[in-house]
């Protein structure tokens, strides 16, 4: 049994998620998780809201709430949303929780002692407007680089170019829009990350297997230009975790707290330790899954995310850790994924474009959008979400194959031998050929999952529902039972014993609906099938079974056509 740490990254805390954020990080650890779970290893799932920041601030301000009050409301929203996506979180903690905020204050400190933080004055851009200091996030301006007209302060969305503000051509603040701004000088503490370039760069070379899409981003954040820079690790904020050191601000970092991009990642730490505390347990029982002095040596840790989180999670966030000295566990692999846009642009808030995570839920329960969402996860490139597609494989996948499969077989046996596996007859050359090739399918699926191949484990599952539908094609038990009916009830045995085990196999892709299947079956024995021969004799003759409801129902092509007007968004 192995132990495996999975982190997914952390919903920013400014409003519900739409369906490309799910499948960014969230979903595919969940998968991910569940699986790991199945196989019979250890697994602590962490995830948290991002809680600091002036997006924060801005979006409380709307609300017209104190931002610990609207962080609080958020955080229960997204919370709940998340359980009613079947995410199998250990913990879903809060970056401003004091676990996070005493951490990020250690860690500080640390860096400190080793020389790895300074204080900088900088020029740092301030609204006459807005009344304040403009955190980089907050100044868009066109980029230098490629003139994308929407850049950020901090980066281009359109070409990742990790920027300054003052780098921008025509910055304006992104709160008001002003251009009324200045240069002001302020002083910030800086993580000297750039001292740390080489351990970085062959700490990532030693990665054996990262996607090329992680490792890409790392290398051009470590080599472009002028290479791996020094970051400023404090902003001009009221909301965060106070630029401490040992109890006291360092010289002059009164009123600054640390950037969001600095305690962020500390939170998946933090998380843990939360996670202890709501259990009951001490300090050992996180360390031993963050502590390689306390344990976490032989701990497999896996972190899911956007690319767009890739830099800070193999340069910013590593470097953190290794610059502490202290015996931090280190990231073993980083899935990373593209973007999924919506119906040929993207998701859009402030047009109503696209589907939510709340809106997603009021239309169709939680498993409907999981399979599809997985089955087509922006892997190797970024992939689109369109109404008929969405359309195409809930009916053809779980209404035509899984769940019709469930429907034939019970509804059938129900009214032939009743509701109990019937007796008689035995497995002959053609089911010997079917657990032959059920055998090979599930070896590849798990190699799949073990892999994090989210589209193709999505692939293999469903080819080992086309195997038990082309059985029953082919074995046709209703034609049989007309001259045979003790053969025919052996070819139903098989197929009700079919359904427990594609219960199992498929629970980490649709929870509800295993459990639906698991339930109607009357088993709640969910050992993976190792021997698909033992597994596909699990329920003996006489077992007592009910018939499903409806697993899946078919999207009409009303509703499609209605849900595309509806999240279709302003033009």
């Amino acid at each position: 049994m192995a132990r495996i740490l999975i982190t997914s990254a952390l919903p920013y805390i400014n409003g519900i998620k739409h369906l490309g954020n799910l499948v960014g990080s969230q979903l595919p650890a969940d998968l991910y998780a569940r699986y790991m779970r199945a196989r019979g290893h250890e697994v602590m799932f962490i995830c948290a809201t991002d809680e600091h920041g002036t997006p924060a601030e801005l979006a409380a301000a709307k609300t017209g709430q104190p931002v610990a009050a609207y962080c609080a409301e958020m955080h229960d929203t997204q919370a709940e949303l998340a359980r009613g996506f079947r995410l199998s979180f250990d913990h879903y903690g809060r970056s401003s929780s004091p676990q996070n905020h005493a951490l990020t204050q250690h860690l500080a400190a640390k860096l400190g002692e080793a020389g790895l933080i300074e204080e900088v004055s900088e020029s740092q851009v301030y609204s006459i407007t807005d009344g304040r200091f403009l955190p980089d996030r907050y100044i868009e301006g066109t980029c230098p680089n490629c003139g994308y007209e929407r850049a950020r302060g901090d980066q281009c969305e359109n070409c990742t170019k990790q920027l300054d503000p003052t780098d921008l051509v025509n910055p304006r603040s992104a709160i008001s829009g002003a251009t009324d701004l200045e240069v002001r000088e302020t002083k910030h503490l800086f993580l000297r990350q750039s001292t740390l370039r080489d351990r970085l760069d062959q700490w990532i070379d030693s990665q054996n297997g990262w996607p090329v899409l992680t490792t890409s981003i790392a290398k051009k954040w470590l080599h472009d230009g002028n290479g791996l820079q020094d970051r400023g690790i404090t902003r001009d904020l009221d909301w965060g975790v106070p630029a401490q050191f040992d109890g006291a601000p360092w010289q002059g970092m009164d009123g600054k707290v640390f950037y969001v991009w600095f305690d962020a990642p500390i939170e998946y730490i933090a998380a843990t330790a939360e996670w202890a505390e709501a259990q009951g347990l001490d300090d050992c029982a996180w360390r031993r899954w963050w502590r390689t002095d306390d344990g976490a040596d032989d701990v497999r840790y896996v972190q899911f995310m956007g690319k767009d989180n890739v830099p800070f999670h193999t340069l910013s966030f590593p470097a953190t850790l290794m610059g502490s000295g202290e015996p931090w566990k280190m990231v073993d692999y980083i899935k990373s994924f593209n973007y999924l846009n919506y119906d040929g642009g993207q998701f859009s808030t402030s047009l109503g474009r696209g589907v939510f995570m709340d809106q997603a839920l009021s239309l169709l329960p939680a498993d409907y959008w999981r399979w599809w969402l997985l089955s087509h996860a922006p892997e190797s490139s970024d992939a689109e979400f369109t109404w008929e597609n969405f359309q195409a494989s809930v009916n053809k996948d779980l209404a035509d194959v899984l769940g019709n499969l469930a429907s034939r077989v019970t509804k059938f046996c129900r009214s032939k031998f009743g509701e109990v596996v019937p007796d008689g007859g035995t497995y002959g050359p053609r089911e010997a050929q079917l657990i032959t090739d059920l055998t090979t399918r599930l070896r590849a699926y798990e190699e799949r999952m073990e892999g994090m191949d989210i589209r193709k484990s999505a692939t293999e599952l469903r080819a080992l529902w086309v195997l038990g539908n082309e059985y029953l094609q082919d074995a046709a038990p209703w034609s049989t039972y007309k001259t045979d009916p003790e053969q025919a009830a052996a070819q139903i045995r098989l197929a009700l014993n079919l359904i427990r085990v594609y219960a199992i196999i498929s629970r980490p892709f649709i929870p509800d609906a295993a459990a639906s299947l698991m339930a109607a079956m009357g088993s709640d024995d969910w050992a993976w099938p190792d021997d698909l021969g033992a597994a596909l004799d699990a329920l003996p003759a006489g077992h007592a079974f009910a018939v499903p409801e409806v697993l899946f129902a078919k999207i009409t092509d009303e509703q499609r056509t209605d849900w595309e007007t509806r999240f279709a968004g302003a033009r």
